[in-house]
């Protein structure tokens, strides 16, 4: 049985050691499994309070890409050692790699990397183990899946990903806002100080300099400054004022019951969809993931036809 989650969803059940998967004569275990769960469980409960079935749901998602992921990494090293690709060159290139992570991460020092590891309960022969096969699923990946830059997209794919996928590349409208922000004091002070920073604007004080000095909110120093906004960011009440304002306007004052606020659009967005040229990078990078994904999941497919994958 894999992790569950509690009624509070708070801690895992106690993790249980027994056969998981086999690929032809390695194993992996409901405890390997459920240790790699846990990790991903916090993160879970939070992005899902208070929904058990949910979590629960993503909780076996989550269980089931894990397995899937060993075995496709136990596939793969069943596939370099039956393919004969142990080599005396392997092992020097595998040893220069573990030789670079010493040096770039533990400074070199081999005793601090291995004081670390027994932090961990780990020994160095079985970190040097999982960097071993680190590296050759690496290698192996990179030439059975094709590495996604060496992959080229036609002129043409890009035109028809492009064409058929319009709500990708479409912007809303869109203003570049500065904002003001006084919290609300229960004397009225806050109404008190926005009239007097109304007044100042319409003298003509740069609102930025009065949002550094007034504004109570994250976006002081940068002088209120928010950004470009489309119309669902903020509450209704202030969207549908920043959006009726022209470049370089300001807002009066808006009373909100938890602060007081002013706005000025310093420039507009209209709607519409980013020209090809515009995207051309970002849907080849797309395509060549895709096309990544798709040689990857055949190379799986051949394996598994060849090895033995039993699941309990």
């Amino acid at each position: 049985m894999l992790l569950c989650l509690t009624a509070r969803a708070k801690a895992p059940a106690e993790v249980v050691t027994g056969l998981a998967v086999t690929v032809h004569d390695s194993v992996i275990t409901l405890g390997e499994i459920n240790g790699l769960v846990s990790q991903g469980i916090p993160t879970i409960t939070k992005n899902f309070p208070g929904d058990l079935p949910r979590q629960q749901l993503e909780v076996k998602k989550l269980s089931d890409s894990i397995i899937e992921a060993m075995v496709e990494d136990k596939l793969i090293l069943h596939d370099f050692v039956t393919a004969g690709f142990v080599t005396n060159v392997l092992e020097a290139f595998i040893d220069e790699r573990i030789q670079e992570t010493i040096q770039h991460q533990y400074y070199g020092d081999r005793a601090r990397l291995i004081r670390s590891l027994h932090e961990e309960g780990l020994t160095y022969e079985s970190w040097r183990r999982s960097q071993r096969d680190h590296w050759i699923i690496t290698i192996m990946k990179d030439q059975n899946a094709s590495h996604i830059t060496k992959i080229l997209v036609s002129p043409l794919k890009i035109q028809q990903y492009y064409d058929a996928h319009p709500d990708e590349f479409k912007l809303e409208d869109q203003v570049k806002l500065r904002m003001i922000v006084l919290t609300n004091a229960p004397d009225g002070s806050s109404q008190k100080l926005a009239r007097e920073i109304l007044a100042k604007l319409d003298s003509g004080v740069p609102f930025a300099e009065l949002a550094s000095i007034y504004s109570a909110d994250g976006q002081r120093n940068p002088g209120g400054d928010r950004g470009w906004i489309t119309v669902n960011l903020f509450k209704k009440s202030l969207s549908k004022v920043a959006f009726s304002l022209k470049p370089g306007e300001h807002s009066g004052i808006l009373e909100e019951p938890e602060a007081c606020y002013l706005l000025m659009v310093e420039d507009v967005k209209t709607a519409h969809v980013k020209p090809l040229m515009e995207v051309r990078g970002e849907i080849d990078k797309t395509l060549r993931s895709q096309e990544n994904g798709r040689l990857f999941q055949l190379w799986m497919q051949r394996l598994k036809r060849k090895t033995s994958v039993l699941y309990y």
